[in-house]
């Protein structure tokens, strides 16, 4: 199998709230819009929001984002009025990670690799 591209399809409960979040709320850059749906940009991938659902999130899917500068970025949610579900911290794993939520209850991590973190060095 050869990939190509890859996206993740979100089918919120109230399409325009979660369109708002994602666009206006987290600034998320548009890729592509149509009827019913729009594709964003996230890093190397993409997030489409889509139609509608009736089932919610499950607590199996989350959203992991990783941001430049996660301190700035939470300044810049608070700015718009989005207070993260759990502070930053530092896990035992070495990220430094920020927990929120869409208005449907997806979790979205927030994450900032420090330097001299792993997933940081250049194996070249």
């Amino acid at each position: 199998m050869d990939v190509l591209s890859s996206r993740i399809l979100v089918r919120p409960k109230d399409h325009e709230a979660s369109l708002a979040f994602y666009r206006d709320t987290l600034g998320l850059a548009i890729y592509y819009e149509f009827p019913g749906g729009t594709v964003f940009f996230l890093g190397q991938g993409f997030l489409e929001i889509v139609g509608g659902g009736d089932r919610g999130p499950s607590p199996d899917v989350n959203l992991w984002l990783q941001v430049r500068d996660l301190d700035a970025a939470l300044r810049e949610l608070a700015a718009k009025g989005l207070q993260p579900d759990r502070e930053a911290r530092v896990e035992p794993w070495g990220l430094y990670e920020a927990w929120l939520s869409d208005p449907d209850g997806h979790k979205i991590f927030l994450v900032e690799i420090p330097s001299g973190h792993p997933l940081r060095t250049d194996l070249r």
